[in-house]
């Protein structure tokens, strides 16, 4: 049963929210501020008049301005509160023990990992894990999480972009049987009052204000995260200030800032990052308005029967997959979530996306082609992100990538260096299998 106590501590949610979960309530009690002050909204903080808007309002019956900013959580208008819990927050018992259920062994890299994600934790310090695609991350989370959960800590898990929450829910609340597991992201009902472990989009730490004692964001050089400074406000705001901050990532950028960094250079399997080729595919935007795709590609695609196949835009993805017959998914498709699961079950055998699947989802046995790959969308980071989708599965270690292209790019020479370097690495300091070691 839902108390106010639990819904609204750490929470800064809009009042006609508030009103429609709680109806019988009564809300003189609670903390109340207008969403829009000064031309700031209070909620994430945009200052920039371009992002406000305003219409005429049946609520206040003026021309009311709102905050197009963060309008994907609720509107925030002139006219709206916001409600806080003022008084004794509420404190939730930790799971039922054991807390942890997951069987499996680390690495030596993982395992230098995890001790020092408990000793960040402990510390209170902000900490980096540098750790290649496909090195187990969130395993290497588990025993930092089940810590937490045991000290009564409340623990989000953020990160940029939908399909990463639903590949990392199920595994989460399969890892953690006895907690209160949320995932948060636009059109998600998995909603709770108060729960040991949130797993959301950036774009819900919106809705938090001083509410978790451990937060992690994964994917932190991710866009939009990381080109949207109201949402990295929002990570602050949604933290306590004497938390603990976990970044994750690949690819991490100079930008970011901690206290400690780890780096792990080779995947959980200890077999090799696979290195990318490179291809020339000729003038293949030229060849899509004749209804036509490159032979290399098609010779491709009938070598490699379970195959991602990236784009650089949208419209050309759709030019493809009208003449191959095949499905597409980007960030604007209503089926998204349903196509990339019918790739992961084998009833889609191939699968055109656009960056959209850059990261943060594991499929097995998969092997990748980017098309264009020499263009601007297609970044270093990008690129590494990409191949890091193939061999990912101990079973299916390895895995063609290719680089299709008409010319070779900065980008695209880059991100086979840092392949490479990260494998040379591994093995110097014997972590990979042997077969594999330089």
């Amino acid at each position: 049963m839902f108390t106010l106590q639990a819904h609204l501590t750490g929470r800064q949610l809009l009042e006609s929210e508030v009103k429609a979960a709680f109806p019988d309530e009564d809300f003189s009690t609670l903390q109340k501020e207008p969403s829009i002050q000064k031309k700031t909204c209070m909620r994430c903080g945009n200052t920039k008049s371009y992002l406000f808007g305003s219409h005429p309002c049946a609520k206040c019956g003026k021309n009311c301005t709102y905050c197009r900013n963060c309008i994907s959580v609720g509107k925030s208008s002139v006219c709206s509160f916001i409600l806080l819990w003022n008084d004794q927050p509420y404190e939730k018992k930790p799971p039922q023990e054991p807390i942890l259920h997951w069987s499996g062994t680390f690495s030596p890299p993982q395992l230098k990992a995890t001790h020092l994600l408990k000793e960040s934790i402990e510390s209170k310090k902000s900490i980096l894990v540098h750790a290649v695609c496909g090195a187990g991350k969130t395993e290497i989370l588990f025993p930092a999480i089940e810590q937490s959960m045991r000290l009564g800590l409340r623990i989000c898990l953020a990160t940029p972009r939908r399909d990463v929450v639903q590949e990392l829910a199920p595994r989460l609340k399969q890892a953690f049987l006895t907690a209160d597991i949320e995932s948060l992201y636009g059109g998600s009902e998995d909603r709770q009052s108060f729960a040991h472990l949130t797993i959301a989009t950036t774009h819900q730490l919106y809705r938090f204000r001083d509410a978790f004692d451990v937060m992690i964001i994964d994917e932190v050089d991710a866009y939009p995260y990381s080109a949207d400074q109201s949402l990295q406000k929002a990570v602050e705001n949604a933290r306590k200030p004497d938390s603990t901050l976990i970044y994750l990532s690949a690819t991490p950028s100079r930008s970011i800032k901690s206290d400690r960094i780890v780096r792990i250079p080779s995947r959980y399997h200890g077999h090799p990052l696979p290195v990318p080729q490179t291809k020339w595919l000729g003038n293949w935007k030229k060849s899509i308005k004749k209804d036509r795709v490159d032979p290399a590609l098609i010779k491709w695609l009938s070598a490699h029967p379970k195959a991602l196949v990236f784009m650089p835009d949208v419209e050309s993805m759709e030019h493809y997959a009208r003449i191959l017959g095949i499905p597409s998914v980007h960030a604007e498709d209503p089926l998204r979530s349903e196509k990339v699961m019918q790739f992961r079950n084998g009833e889609v055998k191939v699968l055109l996306t656009t960056t959209i699947l850059e990261r943060g989802v594991t499929f097995s046995d998969v092997h990748v082609a980017v098309v264009g790959a020499d263009e601007a969308v297609f970044t270093d980071s990008a690129l590494v992100q990409i191949a890091g989708r193939v061999g990912r599965d101990r079973n299916f270690p390895a895995g063609n990538v290719t680089f299709f292209h008409c010319g070779l790019t900065n980008h695209m020479m880059r991100a086979i260096r840092q392949i490479n370097s990260m494998n040379e690495e591994a093995g110097k300091l014997g972590f990979l299998k042997e077969g594999f070691r330089r």
